[in-house]
């Protein structure tokens, strides 16, 4: 009891100096109008005492503001941010007691919810966890028993959406583009070809066989339909005993089964994050100054259901056709050698826009990453129309404009580490802004922001951040 009493006596002591102050203010002026009144008349002197009250009831409102806003309403904003942060993200946010010394003992209420909070969630993780455990090693068994099938598989929604492949159908979907959950099948096999051998299964066949060419135009493929008996939707089965591989080169299998009941024509402004398809990406470049440097290297992640996707990812170095200045190359670590024979700018930049097509581009700074895109974007015909979040904008309306809001800022208070022979690589740095994007997802729901418009609404608030940075 004691300790909310101090609390109560500490806002008491508050607004009675804002009132001891206030009378002195008063009684200054009164004293001052009434020793000038004396020389040169009452009218005056009432006139200066006016003055002088206004004016000082002012400076005192401006310092009692500012006594309230350092010791209370800042630290109040603070513990909210770190319980937050302790119940969205998993992450063990320190909270400084100190700072929050003249609100009593709230902030040490807090540090012991938020600390039983986290002793919980940790016993609960360690069941969850064991129990993740087995699950994770029935897939992987399943997923070694699929490598030793020659047969790659590919499960398709309903609305021709792809929510599952296993490892030997990612690597005959990457002949043709990166595979991706959740991506069109269409992305991958021409529509024209593909399309009535699915119809036929709507019109009740149960099996057809069809010659489907890739979308680039250079490969053909044997594809059996087989409609799916206990769930909607069809599976893809594509023959090819050469697609096996070697039980240590087996990807994982990757699915998602909640796309069956994914709204894709939902309008992008209504639709909940948790339901967003996001490809994080970052670039490398030869300098700093998008409208003559060019791009040395891209990386790319992508997050379905704000979990990172395995093996969905690009890593790609990129041909600058011309000299790395060595100040870039003791950034990056990237040399002329390296990017030797590798693809130019545009072909590398063609492949980013197919893996996040339907996706929300995010990146850390994206106006200086967008801007090489938009740039090639007027020679190769492509249309960067995706919606875009930036990470920096989501750190200010998270934890408040007045923070760091750099990479490693975010990384130091969300608990996510980059591994330090991957920091100020295109895929590391992509890789950890794709962990902190995942983090900082249920905060912003925790918040009330459900929707990709009302984070949108509320990114715009801090432009002026981006402006400052670029």
């Amino acid at each position: 009891m004691l300790t909310f009493l101090s609390l109560r006596l500490r806002i008491f002591l508050l607004f009675l100096g804002v009132a001891a102050a206030g009378c002195a203010v008063i009684g200054g002026a009164l004293y001052a109008g009434l020793v000038r009144s004396g020389s040169t008349g009452a009218e005056n002197g009432f006139l200066l005492a006016g003055i002088l009250a206004v004016f000082g009831l002012l400076a005192v409102l401006a310092v009692t503001w500012y006594l309230f806003d350092e010791n209370v309403a800042k630290p109040v904003e603070n513990l909210a941010v770190a319980m937050r942060t302790r119940a969205h993200a998993d992450v063990e946010a320190q909270i400084d007691l100190d700072q929050a010394v003249y609100l009593g003992d709230l902030a040490p209420a807090v540090n012991a919810v938020t600390g039983r909070l986290s002793q919980v969630t940790a016993e609960a993780g360690t069941i969850l966890a064991e129990e993740t455990a087995q699950l994770a090693a029935e897939r992987a068994h399943l997923a070694l028993l699929l490598t030793e099938i020659p047969v790659a598989i590919v499960l398709v929604s309903p609305s021709h959406h792809i929510m599952l492949y296993d490892g030997q159908a990612a690597d005959l979907l990457g002949q043709v583009h990166v595979p991706r959950l959740s991506a069109s099948i269409f992305d991958y096999f021409l529509e024209e070809d593909l399309r009535p051998a699915s119809a036929e299964l709507d019109s009740g066949k149960t099996e057809t066989v069809v010659e489907a060419r890739g979308t680039r135009g250079n490969l053909t493929f044997r594809l059996r339909l087989k409609k799916l008996s206990q769930a909607s939707g069809y599976m893809i089965l594509i023959d090819d005993t050469e697609a096996r591989m070697a039980p240590d080169a087996a990807r994982p299998l990757i699915y998602d089964f909640d796309l069956r009941e994914q709204d894709t024509e939902r309008a992008i402004e209504n639709r909940l994050l948790e339901d967003l398809s996001f490809v994080v990406f970052d670039t490398e470049t030869t300098g700093l100054m998008p409208n003559k440097d060019e791009i040395v290297q891209i990386g790319a992640v992508r997050v379905l259901h704000g979990r990172i996707v395995p093996g969905e990812t690009i890593d790609q170095l990129v041909d600058p056709k011309r000299p790395i200045p060595a100040a870039s190359t003791r950034v990056h670590g990237i040399s002329d050698a390296m990017v030797a024979g590798a693809p130019d700018a545009a072909t590398a930049i063609s492949e980013l826009h197919v893996f996040a097509r339907e996706a929300v581009i995010v990146a850390h700074n994206a106006p200086f990453d967008m801007a090489f895109l938009q740039r090639h974007a007027r020679t190769s015909g492509l249309t960067w129309d995706h919606p875009v979040l930036d990470t920096v904008l989501l750190s200010a309306v998270v934890f408040g404009i007045t923070e760091k809001h750099t990479l490693d800022a975010l990384c130091d208070r969300l608990n996510v580490t980059i591994p330090p022979d991957l920091r100020h690589t295109a895929l590391g740095d992509a890789r950890a802004t794709a962990e902190v994007l995942c983090k900082l997802l249920p905060i912003l729901s925790s918040r009330g922001l459900k929707t990709f418009g009302d984070v949108i609404r509320e990114t715009r608030k801090h432009g002026r951040l981006l402006q400052d940075l670029n």
